[in-house]
């Protein structure tokens, strides 16, 4: 089954007040509407990329949010969408979007619990173009598009420097290069707000 864009926006608006706090949605909408704007330039560069799919995908890579603990909510959200009966892509992205270069240990906040499934999944997995897409996004949005620097630092200011920081910090720059060459310019250059947010 697929999602439409409208239909994952509806279903994180219909999670506002009912979670932890309503920072994981704007933080989704804002991942979701960055994608839409790369993919759309990545279709101007010869690219067939389906544009309501990459913002839905966006609006619902953090969607275990909404069904258990936030410290869980890959599997959690995961598990979720592929209940509910959507398509691969949908419940793929829940795990996806938290880890580059198909390495558990590429993440953010730490180094992640043993899960098997999760760690053969991401180090076997072929990462789509929408993925990337999103891995990017998820790395440049709070509730705002900022520079990777600016969203780093917020990260390693909440979750902290572990073992693993400098390496996945060093894996987000590569990425941002990859949509630099892709796009044949400043992926920044999509998004001039991020002067104002500096």
């Amino acid at each position: 089954m697929k999602l439409t864009s409208e239909e994952a926006l509806k279903i994180l608006e219909g999670a506002r007040g009912k979670t932890e706090n309503d920072r994981w949605i704007d933080h989704s909408i804002c991942v979701g509407n960055s994608a839409e704007k790369i993919a759309k330039a990545l279709n101007e560069k010869g690219n067939d990329l389906d544009i309501d799919k990459v913002m839905a995908l966006g609006y619902i890579h953090d969607i275990g949010k909404m069904v258990g603990p936030f410290h869980a909510h890959v599997m959690n959200g995961y598990e979720y969408m592929k209940e509910q009966g959507y398509d691969e892509e949908y419940y793929n992205i829940c795990i996806t979007h938290s880890y580059l270069n198909n390495d558990i240990n590429c993440t953010g906040g730490g180094v992640p619990d043993h899960i098997p499934f999760r760690t053969e999944f991401v180090k076997n997995h072929e990462y789509t173009l929408y993925e990337k897409i999103i891995n990017i996004c998820d790395l440049m949005c709070t509730n705002k598009v900022l520079t990777i620097d600016k969203r780093l630092i917020d990260l390693i200011i909440r979750r902290g420097a572990h073992p693993n920081t400098q390496y996945h910090v060093q894996e987000t720059y590569i990425l941002k290069e990859y949509f630099d060459n892709l796009l044949g310019y400043n992926l920044y250059d999509l998004f001039p707000e991020i002067k104002e947010n500096l």
